[in-house]
C-alpha cells in the first residue's frame, strides 16, 4: 500500500480514538463496583494512570468488572502472591477469563492458536534455541508462539518467561494462551482485534506473510481504502449487517455471519494446511491419530458462507478450484518429490541425522517449503498474485532446479568418489530419476513430448498475434 494512504487512514484512527478517549476519561469509578476493585484503582490511577485510563474505556467498566474480579488468586495458586492485604496473581488466563467467558474459553482451548506452544518442539525452535542462541527465541519466537510462564519466589514470574503473550503460552494454572493477544489489555477492546494489524503481530514476514499478502489483495486494499465504513465499534459486527466494504482477518476465520456464529476457534474455516512440507486436508493429520474433528468439507462450508455475503456460488467455487490446483501443484510437482528425497539421503546417513542445520541441504530445503512454499500457497489462498508467483512458486522453482537438486547430486557424487554408502546413493538416484520422469518436470531434461512443445509454441505465437493488433 502506498505511505501516503496508510498515513491518511494513521491519521483517521488517531482522531476516531481521541473521539473516544475524550468521552471516557473522565468516568467515574462505577458505585457498585466492588470495594476491593475501588481500593485498586485508587492507587493505580496515580502510580499506573494509562493503564486505569484503558480500563474506563472497556466494556468491563461497565459492566462494573474492576481489576479485583480478573487478577484476584487463592493463596494455594502457583503465581498467587500477597498485594497490599489482598491475594492477587499478575496473569489473567484464560482460564480466569471463562469465569465470564466459557465458550469463547472452550473454542480457543480445542483451537490450533492454543497449541502454538509447540514450536518448542519442532525444527524453528531449534533455530532459534540451538542456531541463533535462547534470547533470539525468547524475544522473538516464543513472543508469539507462547512460553512456559514460570514463577519465582514469592510469586513473581521469571524474566525468561515474562513477559509474555504468546497464543500457545502455558499458564501457571495450566490453561493455554493470553487473551491480551489479541484483546490487549487493559480496553480489550473488539474494534482492535477485528484490524488486520492486530493479526499481523505474528502473521507476517519471510515464511508467514500473511499480513502483506493481506495488503496487496483486493480484500485489503478495500479495507485501508474504507475504513471509515467498517463500523468496527459495532457490539454485533455482522459481515453483510453491520458493514460491508470489505473483510478482515477477523471477518473470514471468526466473526459472525447471518448464519454462522462468531468463533474463538481461527482454523474452524480452514480446509488445508499450508504450514508444513506438504499441505494435507486440515482434518487428516487428527483423523489419522484417531481424534474426531471437524471434516474439512464442513470448514470449507463455512468459510463458503462467509464469502456468499459478497460473491457469487460460481464465483466461490471457481475460486476454490484455483486455489486447490495451486495446492495441488505445489504438492505434487515440488513438495512431496523434494520431501521424499530429503528425507531418504538424512535417514540414509548420506548427512548427519542427528543433528539440523549443520549441512548445506537442510537449509535449502527449510526454504523451500517454509519460506518459499508456504507463501505460495498462502497467496493462492487469500488472493495476492504477486506472493504467489514472483514471492512463491518462482522461488519454488529456482530452488528446486538450481539449488536442491543440484546440492543432492554433489551429496551422491562426494559419497561415490569416497565409495561410501553406494546402495544409499543409488536409492536416491533412483527417486530423482522417478521425480524427473513425471511430466511436470519432462521440460527440464528435454523430454518433453513434441506435441507438448508444439502446443505451447502455438499458444505463445496466438499471444504475440493478439496483442500486435
Amino acid at each position: 500500500m502506498h505511505r501516503g494512504i496508510k498515513l491518511i487512514v494513521s491519521f483517521a484512527l488517531i482522531l476516531f480514538a481521541a473521539a473516544i478517549s475524550a468521552e471516557t476519561s473522565y468516568r467515574s469509578v462505577p458505585s457498585d463496583l466492588t470495594e476491593e476493585s475501588k481500593s485498586c484503582i485508587e492507587c493505580h490511577e496515580t502510580e499506573m494512570p494509562a493503564m486505569v485510563k484503558e480500563w474506563r474505556y472497556s466494556r468491563h467498566y461497565g459492566a462494573n468488572v474492576g481489576c479485583f474480579e480478573c487478577h484476584q488468586a487463592d493463596p494455594t495458586d502457583k503465581d498467587a502472591f500477597e498485594h497490599n492485604g489482598y491475594s492477587i496473581a499478575i496473569i489473567v488466563s484464560p482460564k480466569d477469563c471463562s469465569k465470564c467467558h466459557q465458550t469463547e474459553f472452550d473454542q480457543f482451548q480445542n483451537s490450533h492458536h492454543a497449541d502454538a506452544g509447540k514450536i518448542l518442539g519442532s525444527l524453528d525452535n531449534v533455530l532459534g534455541e540451538v542456531v541463533e542462541g535462547p534470547m533470539a527465541a525468547i524475544n522473538g519466537c516464543k513472543q508469539c508462539h507462547g512460553s512456559v510462564i514460570e514463577v519465582g519466589e514469592n510469586g513473581s514470574l521469571t524474566a525468561e518467561t515474562w513477559p509474555n503473550t504468546g497464543m500457545g503460552r502455558i499458564n501457571p494454572d495450566g490453561s493455554k494462551g493470553a487473551c491480551s493477544a489479541c484483546h490487549s489489555r487493559h480496553s480489550f477492546d473488539a474494534a482492535l482485534a477485528r484490524q488486520p494489524e492486530n493479526c499481523g503481530k505474528c502473521h507476517l514476514g519471510p515464511d508467514h506473510p500473511q499480513k502483506e499478502i493481506y495488503e496487496e489483495s483486493k480484500h485489503g486494499i478495500a479495507y485501508y481504502a474504507n475504513i471509515d465504513r467498517m463500523n468496527l465499534q459495532s457490539s454485533s459486527w455482522i459481515v453483510g449487517i453491520d458493514y460491508s466494504a470489505a473483510p478482515t482477518c477477523a471477518t473470514c476465520h471468526m466473526s459472525a455471519t447471518s448464519d454462522l456464529p462468531i468463533t474463538h476457534d481461527v482454523g474452524d474455516r480452514i480446509s488445508w494446511t499450508l504450514r508444513p512440507p506438504v499441505s494435507q486436508k486440515i482434518d487428516a493429520a487428527a483423523k489419522a491419530n484417531g481424534k474426531d474433528v471437524k471434516s474439512w468439507e464442513n470448514r470449507r462450508d463455512d468459510m463458503k458462507n462467509v464469502c456468499s455475503n459478497c460473491h457469487t456460488s460460481n464465483y466461490i467455487d471457481n475460486f476454490y478450484t484455483q486455489y486447490d490446483g495451486a495446492v495441488n501443484l505445489y504438492n505434487d510437482k515440488f513438495g512431496i518429490p523434494a520431501t521424499n528425497i530429503y528425507k531418504k539421503v538424512r535417514s540414509s546417513g548420506l548427512i548427519t541425522n542427528d543433528i539440523n542445520f549443520d549441512d548445506e541441504i537442510e537449509w535449502i530445503y527449510f526454504y523451500l517449503w517454509h519460506h518459499e512454499g508456504r507463501r505460495a500457497r498462502m497467496g493462492a489462498a487469500m488472493f495476492a498474485p504477486d506472493y504467489t508467483q514472483w514471492h512463491g512458486f518462482y522461488e519454488v522453482a529456482e530452488r528446486f532446479y538450481m539449488e536442491f537438486i543440484p546440492t543432492i547430486k554433489e551429496i551422491l557424487n562426494h559419497h561415490k568418489a569416497a565409495g561410501t554408502k553406494l546402495d544409499a546413493v543409488a536409492e536416491v538416484e533412483d527417486l530423482i530419476a522417478k521425480t524427473f520422469e513425471m511430466e511436470e518436470h519432462k521440460w527440464f531434461t528435454g523430454n518433453e513430448p513434441a506435441d507438448v512443445k508444439a502446443a505451447r509454441k502455438k499458444a505463445q505465437d496466438d499471444f504475440k498475434k493478439r496483442y500486435q493488433k
